[in-house]
């Protein structure tokens, strides 16, 4: 058994003058303003029209993130579903196999602290359902009806794509307080990110 932190690596390549002025061309199309496109007017209009809510403009670039987490998390992540996935099929990966070691990989919980009696209950679970998992598949049941016995804690891996729109709307939603905290774990250093990378649409 394997126990790892989630992580996020953001795939599309960034440049942020290069996706402004893309934004700015998609934008000023609404007003036939194209002739006013100066030093800096990329950013003025972008501002300008996050501002008043005016947000259709900035659909035209999307991003992709490469994302490990655990199931539990993919599951509220899906549901997003201006986007676009890939993700592990636990249908169709062996976790025997020697790619994966021979040994299930499960992301732990934000809440619970290695060496507590907590943690020690959660891990003891886990390395009963990886037991449970490898036993099946010894008795030659196939990996697609083996899975039924692993957790939500699962690690996973996945590809989502969404337009800039839509992960303003994510980051609104899922580094909110109320959002679950193995949630927020991943979405709100991925928010930082994207906030140094692109503040114009970001920085709010």
């Amino acid at each position: 058994m394997r126990v790892i932190e989630p992580s996020f690596e953001i795939i599309t390549p960034i440049d942020p003058e290069t996706i402004m002025r893309h934004i700015e061309l998609c934008g000023r199309v609404c007003y036939k303003s194209e002739g006013n496109v100066c030093e800096g007017s990329a950013e003025r209009l972008i501002g300008s029209m996050l501002a008043r809510g005016h947000e259709s403009p900035i659909e035209h670039f999307s991003i992709s993130v490469r994302v490990i987490t655990d199931r539990g998390v993919s599951h509220e992540w899906v549901r997003h579903r201006i986007a676009s996935y890939s993700q592990e099929s636990t249908r169709y990966c062996n976790y025997s196999k020697d790619k994966f070691g021979g040994e299930i990989t499960f992301i732990r919980p934000a809440g619970l602290i290695p060496g507590t009696p907590e943690y020690d209950a959660w891990a003891k679970a886990m390395e009963d359902a990886e037991r449970s998992y490898f036993e099946l598949l010894g008795m030659g049941v196939t990996p697609e009806t083996a899975r039924s016995v692993l957790p939500n804690s699962l690690k996973t891996e996945f590809i989502c794509t969404m337009n800039l729109r839509e992960w303003r709307h994510f980051f609104e939603l899922r580094t909110s307080p109320a959002a679950h905290p193995d949630m927020r774990a991943v979405a709100c250093p991925l928010l930082e990110e994207f906030r140094h990378l692109l503040p114009v649409f970001f920085g709010d």
